[in-house]
């Protein structure tokens, strides 16, 4: 690979970046932590400025960078102390939506470049979505860069009034911290068990309880898997404000689904499962299908947001909300294992090209270096 400038214009100094993030999702957090370790190996210099339970959570200081505690709120105190940290930096570089408007508000009156990385898109309605689509044209309008992990996210930042929107190389961080790694008690067989999947498939959704996952679905989908023998099993790992009503649903309805709570084992528990879901009206570089590829765990996915472009033909994808398709591919699924097999195959080409994290960091480096060069309009 092309080594790339970590010099600040002129040569005078390493270049100086700061990172900033809400704390709020997983996904962003992971590439942030990577993306300084790149950076940090390629002599740049890195603030990331989140909540200190994000740095407990992901360690950025583990992997050389300085951490600035900066609470998720937009108030005049949190702002201030972001524009602080960034008082020396050559670049900002702000991951999500509203810690890109923080930033936006931290740097008025500076010249300092703003990149903004769109990792997924809030889901709202009503008023709450018109405030949202505001947020959206100011950050844009602000950034010199725009990238989004998902070739809709860059047309919608486009549509926003982005100036400069690109197409985001973004690669599945490798684990930092998973309990259990080593655990002989914890390998796929007594997982299994430990789920109540013994004997009987087992298939695996991860993600908060919210109704952007369609998890409403999953569980219609669930009520037609119950005619099979063995009956499959549908664990949920997540947390969220449906839990209760979900609950509730799967009591009275005598649905063969558990719900599992939050886990800090998720990779773990895909090596136990027959099959992997993702149900959700919209998903950007969806983690659980990339490590569903990656562990060789067929998948079957709606074919929403980057989903199609992620999976490409690796996955078994059907429409979001249509529970009796959803249904019919996992028992079709399950009653092909050849098909499984060449799922399987499918997914360990379709990983080998995606872009690797050595890839990310290189194309964010070089949107540094044309941003950092001298003359260059901010």
């Amino acid at each position: 690979m092309t080594p790339v400038s970590s010099t600040a214009p002129h040569g005078q100094s390493p270049l100086r970046t700061v990172q900033v993030i809400g704390g709020g999702n997983a996904g962003s957090s992971a590439h942030v932590r990577s993306l300084a370790a790149g950076l940090v190996a390629r002599g740049v210099r890195v603030t990331v400025c989140a909540p200190v339970e994000a740095d407990h959570a992901y360690d950025f200081t583990g992997v050389g960078a300085d951490h600035v505690h900066v609470p998720r709120s937009s108030d005049p105190g949190s702002v201030a102390a972001l524009r602080a940290a960034c008082t020396e930096a050559h670049l900002v570089h702000a991951h999500g939506l509203h810690a890109s408007f923080r930033a936006v508000l931290a740097l008025r009156g500076r010249r300092t470049p703003l990149v903004v990385t769109w990792h997924s898109r809030a889901h709202a309605e009503g008023a709450r979505a018109r405030f949202l689509r505001l947020l959206e044209r100011r950050v844009v309008k602000a950034a010199a860069v725009v990238l989004g992990t998902t070739s809709d996210l860059v047309e919608r930042a486009r549509r926003a009034g982005a100036r400069d929107a690109r197409l985001a190389a973004t690669a599945l961080p490798g684990p930092h911290r998973e309990d259990g790694q080593d655990d002989p008690d914890r390998t796929p067989p007594k997982l299994r068990a430990e789920l109540g999947a013994t004997g009987r498939p087992l298939l695996l959704a991860v993600g908060s309880l919210e109704h952007h996952r369609g998890y409403e679905f999953l569980l219609d989908a669930a009520a037609a898997w119950r005619r099979l023998d063995p009956v499959p099993l549908v664990v949920v790992a997540g947390e969220g404000p449906l839990r209760a009503a979900l609950q509730r649903r799967i009591e009275d309805e005598e649905l063969p689904v558990r719900l599992i709570g939050l886990r800090d084992d998720a990779r773990r528990l895909l090596t136990a499962a027959d099959l992997a879901l993702v149900t959700s009206r919209w998903e950007p570089r969806c983690v659980l299908a990339q490590e569903a590829l990656l562990a060789g765990v067929p998948l079957v996915a709606t074919a929403v947001g980057g989903i199609p472009d992620l999976v490409g033909d690796a996955a078994e994808l059907v429409p979001y909300g249509e529970p009796h398709t959803l249904a019919a591919a996992v028992v079709r699924l399950l009653a092909d294992p050849g098909r499984r097999e060449l799922l399987r195959r499918r997914g360990a080409r379709q990983a080998a090209s995606w872009p690797t994290e050595d890839e990310t960091v290189a194309q964010v480096l070089s949107v540094y270096d044309e941003l950092t060069e001298p003359g260059r309009p901010v």
